[in-house]
């Protein structure tokens, strides 16, 4: 990885952010989570945009956060994380199976 801050912030899709962090990554993967992977890396940045941080180290802690969120949707799905609001609401009169229980 040898860009910098600049140019990382210029970045737009999430083929540019792999590339230039140098992460490798299932392009299938990145199709089909694309969103979800952005929107937790989203997350991430921001936690580490917090810190006071030199820009070289910051954007390894960038490189870390990105391979975080890809792994994640390895193993998970969108769902499951609920990273979207439309996730996050509860439908009103739906009762899912998994709260039925017998009595």
């Amino acid at each position: 990885m040898t860009g910098t801050l600049e140019e990382f912030n210029k970045l737009t899709n999430a083929e540019d952010f792999f590339q230039f962090l140098a992460l490798p990554y299932d392009p299938k993967v990145v199709n089909v989570n694309r969103l979800h992977i952005l929107q937790k890396f989203s997350q991430l940045k921001a936690e580490i945009d917090q810190e006071t941080l030199d820009p070289q180290t910051r954007l390894d802690r960038y490189r870390e956060a990105l391979q975080a969120a890809y792994e994640l949707f390895l193993s998970s799905s969108a769902p499951e994380q609920k990273l979207f609001k439309v996730f996050q609401d509860a439908k009103p009169n739906v009762v899912l199976v998994s709260e039925i229980k017998e009595e």
